[in-house]
């Protein structure tokens, strides 16, 4: 149904260039205008009220109303309200900022560089990696492994790493010099009677083969994130990293942990490495940094990685990268400010705690549905798979978009959601989240799913 004349869904199809749209239909329907939030809820123009089931994008973390967020970006704005980081020029609170990150790394890091997204933080980190290795002798270590549904951004590079079609097609990616591993998905990948941790042996040694024909001094390093988000929330088969970090360690590859959506309590640990056993050399996060009142990401380096880039600033006479905003002090500010909510809060405990209830909830109430192929997560993050035939495994043919379908009947039902690779529905709701508000989104997902379950029987088209 196109949009009201002169509404405000109207004027925004005709002058706002969207992300993630299909934009000719868009010219027609229009978009659905937040107006406001409250809580883990947004308000549409109309007043209908929806609980954001992914946080918006995987990262409202402390909902969509904070006044101490508000209140700690209004007095860095009256304070300073910018100021750079190049040339050694800094700031109390980007200096704040990068001591608590460094405090609560998973593994031991030295440095901290700030960018404004998630995608520029990847970015950065391979410029990193290139760097360091021209900087420390070994120029022909420049091949970057990610892997086939990997989600780590849209920048040029990033979107090179990411291993989803859509980010490829007629833009003229992946850059050359970057290779894609296997999905590490047991519910597709996995061969008949294959245990996780079988599969996961399987995976790491396809690795392994993966580096020698390319040539071990040729490959510097591998990303991932601990759960794959935007493939469809992907969680690792058990024994995964360990096993396929041996093999980087055997061939000196380093691993860069992607936490732009698993950092900061989402996963039921403060970092989703905690939570799968990776030791990364580099991480990257965002979103939740700072609650995403504000943009900013940060990347975190080891000893070794920046000792590597001294070496290669001394060379040149600079480190030649960085961005006008990298760690711009009222986002700083706002990042110390969530992470001391997120001290007082425990809001890993929190998440831990309501992260197995909608655990519990979504398999008890859904693992058993007719549409329903898989039900995976841990802690506050999870994936419904829909399929058109449960014995066969089967998905949908991806042009009826089941999962869009889905979407809009949320909608209707006053949940957002948001559909992924193969009908993938992924919940990842604000870490304030309580056991009641969890059930009250299951409710409206589950009227949801039951709708659809009827057109589709209707329709023939899933086999229930």
């Amino acid at each position: 149904m196109p949009p009201r004349p002169n509404s405000a869904a109207a004027r925004d199809a005709a002058h706002v260039l969207h992300p993630y749209t299909e934009l000719q239909a868009h010219r027609e329907t229009g978009s659905l205008v937040i107006e406001r939030g409250r809580g883990v809820c947004v308000v549409d123009e109309f007043g209908k009220e929806y609980i954001e089931s992914v946080a918006g994008l995987w990262c409202a973390s402390l909902g969509f109303d904070n006044e101490r967020l508000v209140r700690a970006a209004e007095a860095q704005m009256r304070k300073l309200p910018f100021y750079h980081a190049f040339t050694a020029k800094t700031h109390e609170p980007l200096i704040e900022l990068s001591e608590m990150l460094v405090a609560r790394a998973p593994v031991p890091m030295a440095r901290a560089f700030f960018a404004n997204s998630g995608s520029e933080a990847n970015d950065s980190a391979v410029k990193m990696i290139w760097y360091y290795n021209n900087a420390v002798g070994r120029p022909r270590k420049k091949k970057i492994i990610s892997r086939m549904k990997a989600y780590h951004g849209v920048t040029v590079a990033a979107a090179s790493l990411t291993g989803l079609p859509v980010n490829h097609r007629i833009f003229d990616l992946p850059i050359a010099g970057i290779l894609h591993a296997g999905t590490p998905h047991h519910y597709h990948e996995a061969r008949p009677g294959e245990s996780e941790e079988a599969f996961a042996t399987r995976l790491a040694e396809e690795l392994e083969a993966l580096i020698l024909r390319e040539d071990p001094d040729t490959v510097a390093a591998m990303f991932a994130e601990p759960v794959m988000g935007a493939g469809g929330v992907i969680l690792p088969p058990a024994g995964y990293f360990p096993k396929i970090q041996a093999v980087l360690r055997k061939y000196d590859i380093l691993l860069v942990a992607d936490e732009v959506i698993c950092g900061f309590g989402r996963t039921g640990a403060y970092w989703g490495s905690q939570t799968f056993g990776m030791e990364p050399d580099i991480l990257t996060c965002a979103k939740a940094l700072s609650a995403s009142f504000l943009p900013i990401s940060g990347v975190l380096v080891t000893e070794r990685i920046f000792d590597g880039l001294a070496q290669g600033s001394a060379e040149v006479g600079t480190w030649g990268h960085g961005f006008t905003y990298s760690g711009h002090p009222v986002a700083a500010a706002v990042a110390v400010e969530t992470l001391k909510i997120y001290d007082e809060l425990d809001i890993v405990g929190h998440a831990r705690t309501v992260g197995a209830c909608m655990q519990a909830g979504l398999r008890r109430r859904f693992a058993d549905h007719p549409l329903v192929g898989e039900v995976r997560g841990t802690g506050l993050i999870a994936g419904v798979e829909l399929v058109a035939d449960r014995h066969a495994r089967r998905n949908f043919d991806p042009k009826l978009k089941v999962g869009a379908r889905l979407v809009q009947l949320g909608h209707e039902h006053g949940v957002i959601l948001r559909a992924m690779t193969n009908d993938s529905i992924g919940f990842a709701p604000p870490l304030i989240i309580t056991e009641a508000e969890v059930d009250e989104m299951l409710d409206r997902f589950g009227r949801a799913l039951d709708a659809l379950a009827v057109q589709l029987r209707r329709e023939s088209l899933a086999v229930v």
